[in-house]
């Protein structure tokens, strides 16, 4: 079924997207195929001392996201921003559908069906 609005909260651990209807509500959640982990830079050696972003993780977060018309994407640290960054890059047909960046921490399930409810309530109250 294709949803009308959806909210992902996404950090560097998982991603929980939720696709909201009036009368339907779907989730699921995305996990890197890597459990992401921190280098640390000694001094004198090469490199940024930071692990490269799992493209794939971001891609498969995209594909759980087709067919909605308006997505607000949110979460706790820079992965929402990356994201946005891989949907800018990777997949352009999605960039008009983000109509909303938060940071928000690590809300439940069910305060982010509520948060995304508000939200959209809103944005489509906007619309001529």
């Amino acid at each position: 079924m294709s949803h009308t609005h959806a909210i992902v909260w996404i950090d560097h651990v998982e991603a929980h997207i939720i696709s909201i209807n009036p009368d339907d509500i779907e989730m699921s959640v995305v996990k890197p195929s890597q459990a992401p982990h921190h280098l640390h830079n000694k001094r004198g050696s090469i490199g940024s001392g930071h692990a490269p972003e799992d493209q794939h993780y971001y891609h498969e977060v995209v594909e759980a996201l087709r067919g909605t018309k308006e997505i607000l994407i949110v979460g706790p640290s820079n992965a929402k921003l990356m994201l946005i960054k891989h949907i800018h890059t990777h997949d352009h047909d999605l960039v008009n559908s983000i109509i909303g960046v938060e940071t928000v921490d690590h809300p439940s399930d069910k305060q982010l069906v509520a948060y995304a409810r508000d939200y959209f309530k809103a944005a489509d109250a906007m619309l001529p």
